[in-house]
């Protein structure tokens, strides 16, 4: 079987699978992205579910277009790029049973993957189960066994406390002080100051400020007027001033789980003969 027909369906186009539909497409595999109406990714610079809203998303040579149906998303197949669809429920799969389907959403639990999908199913990080709700599993929890390819069980548990960078964890990730709409003040790659203020929410009272947590690169910031809810992820900050490109590049942790989507599918397809 060709590449050109083992066709994988992605559900999720955040930064983290970003990753893997990037390195799934330049091995030349055909990759439809499925995504919500409005995804909430904070790296917007390295997320291609950025095309639901402009249409477009180019990252390091890969270019994701959306498409309004299974019909459009073949043709912007056919012309080298990447298609992404609104269709959080997979209701593509009414049309083309896919030769795989990952599960990249990253929701800390199924929204609805199964085995029956696809003939090569795969879920990152926590809430799948391999072998049972599908094939494999790969872990995305920084540490010894990022990337690690599980064949029974569930990845670890969602912490909750970001992986460190230059010691800092948690600090460098900050959530929205109240419910409301989220105004941006500051753009991805920015030079942030500890307590600058880069972004406010507007609430039906006020808009309430939001302040840096530490001195660094603006890594990830919620898109603008999105509609938030009281403690959401709106914003990163990378406390290593040196490291500007990173918040234009694909991460070293998404690159890290791209490639172990692939070996994952690599070694289902001689698993399984096809």
């Amino acid at each position: 079987m060709g590449r050109e027909s083992q066709l994988i369906i992605v559900r999720g186009g955040g930064d983290i699978a970003t990753g893997t539909i990037h390195r799934l497409h330049r091995c030349g595999y055909p990759v439809i992205v499925l995504e919500t109406a409005s995804p909430s990714a904070i790296r917007r610079r390295v997320a291609f579910c950025e095309a639901v809203y402009d249409g477009v998303s180019e990252i390091e040579g890969v270019r994701c277009r959306r498409a309004s149906d299974y019909l459009e998303a073949q043709e912007i197949l056919s012309q080298g790029d990447v298609p992404i669809l609104v269709d959080g429920d997979c209701q593509i799969l009414e049309e083309v049973r896919p030769w795989a389907l990952v599960d990249a959403i990253l929701a800390k639990r199924n929204l609805g993957t199964t085995r029956a999908m696809a003939d090569k199913t795969i879920g990152l990080g926590p809430g799948f189960t391999a072998g049972e709700d599908v094939d494999l599993v790969i872990e995305t929890m920084r540490g010894h066994n990022l990337g690690r390819v599980i064949e029974s069980g569930s990845a670890q548990p969602n912490t909750g406390t970001p992986g460190l960078i230059a010691g800092y964890g948690k600090e460098r990730v900050i959530h929205s002080p109240a419910a409301g709409i989220f105004r941006r003040y500051a753009e991805i790659g920015d030079l942030v100051e500890k307590e600058q203020v880069i972004a406010a929410v507007e609430t039906e009272q006020a808009n309430v400020e939001v302040r840096a947590s530490l001195t660094g690169l603006l890594r990830g910031i919620i898109r603008d007027q999105y509609p938030v809810t009281k403690g959401f992820k709106i914003a990163d900050i990378d406390p290593r001033e040196s490291e500007y490109k990173n918040c234009f590049t694909i991460s070293d942790k998404a690159r890290c789980i791209g490639g172990s989507v692939l070996e994952a599918l690599l070694y289902l397809e001689q698993k399984q003969g096809y």
